[in-house]
């Protein structure tokens, strides 16, 4: 039986319900506005409440909003409720990315969540910048006991088959 998660507001509905059939095995993440419209008015702490308090069981909310981790209100509520928090952190204001985070990492949540212990999920990314495929091509010629020049050169196309599309 999948969980069952909150969304709250930051997330793109269209780009989720898109993912619903995929994500039905492990995850049912349903934006707080479809389970009651003036849940988006709520205090977080209202929302957990809420949430706990609902005929239909809730797993948890996910969130972006990093600033309940330090509300104690907010944290009395989820200690008492048993609900797993789960907060995509630094994404700013990019909910495609938040999205991103979010599924990266739903499966996992969903294995470890438990209804008997509140969990807080903090989910972060991380910038770096692009690797140069020079330094894998050193790494796979260092494993064949060759030079990254020596493989290069028996590996690279010519320009003329460059010019020609594998596909023509």
């Amino acid at each position: 039986m999948p969980r069952r998660f909150a969304l709250d507001q930051n997330f793109p509905e269209p780009i989720v319900d898109g993912l619903a059939d995929w994500l039905a095995p492990d995850a049912e993440l349903v934006p707080i506005r479809r389970i009651d419209e003036r849940m988006a008015t709520l205090d977080d702490w209202e929302v957990l409440s809420a949430l706990s308090a609902d005929t239909t069981h809730w797993d948890g909310l996910i969130t972006t909003d990093s600033k309940m981790l330090s509300l104690p209100r907010e944290l009395a509520v989820l200690s008492q409720t048993k609900l797993t928090l789960v907060v995509a952190e630094a994404v700013g204001h990019d909910p495609i990315k938040a999205t991103g985070l979010v599924l990266a990492h739903v499966g996992r949540i969903c294995e470890q969540t438990r209804p008997d212990t509140a969990q807080i999920w903090r989910l972060r990314t991380s910038t770096k910048p692009a690797d140069d495929p020079w330094d894998y091509l050193v790494k796979v010629a260092e494993r064949r006991g060759s030079s990254a020049q020596n493989l290069y050169a028996s590996e690279r196309l010519s320009k003329k088959q460059l010019r020609r599309s594998p596909l023509s």
